[in-house]
């Protein structure tokens, strides 16, 4: 689903404005045999970020998921694994530049493998790129705490909360 208007966040936002929603969604970190993450450079806010949005009604974390992969990046993830969760308040509330205000928890998963070549749409994904975990771009805060925490799950093994 494309159109924000018709979400379920967005049909929500035409009741309660700009206040505060507490979303469920999911995150991918898409790597590759380099042990690169592929980032998109994000049209709403002009900055860098991973594959992620907010589930739709109806929706499991992994529908979500392999959804908003496909649409941010044209690509179609075949072996999404969880490795986290994010709920910190501190790390995961955003106010968009409209004024919109979230605080999401999200399911955070892994994938090595896909099919398709990474597109940007040119409106919701302006571009996509591979980078190291030791150069990323400035990127959303929050996402930039997840790549914190998938190099430490990277590292342990361990299912992280964050």
């Amino acid at each position: 689903m494309n159109d924000f208007e018709e979400s379920y966040l967005g049909q929500l936002r035409k009741l309660i404005g700009n206040r505060l929603v507490l979303m469920p969604g999911a995150r991918c970190v898409i790597e590759d045999a380099d042990g690169r993450v592929l980032l998109q450079l994000r049209g709403d806010m002009n900055v860098w970020g991973l594959p992620a949005g907010f589930c739709e009604a109806g929706e499991s974390a992994l529908t979500t998921l392999v959804r908003e992969v496909a649409e941010e990046t044209g690509l179609t993830v075949l072996d999404p694994v969880p490795w986290g969760h994010s709920s910190d308040p501190e790390t995961n509330f955003l106010t968009y530049p409209n004024g919109d205000r979230i605080q999401g928890f999200g399911l955070d998963f892994v994938a090595r493998r896909w099919e398709g070549t990474p597109t940007a749409d040119g409106e919701e994904t302006l571009a996509l790129d591979w980078f190291a975990l030791d150069d990323l771009p400035e990127m959303l805060p929050s996402h930039q705490v997840t790549l914190e925490y998938f190099a430490r799950y990277r590292e342990t093994g361990v299912f992280q909360l964050f």
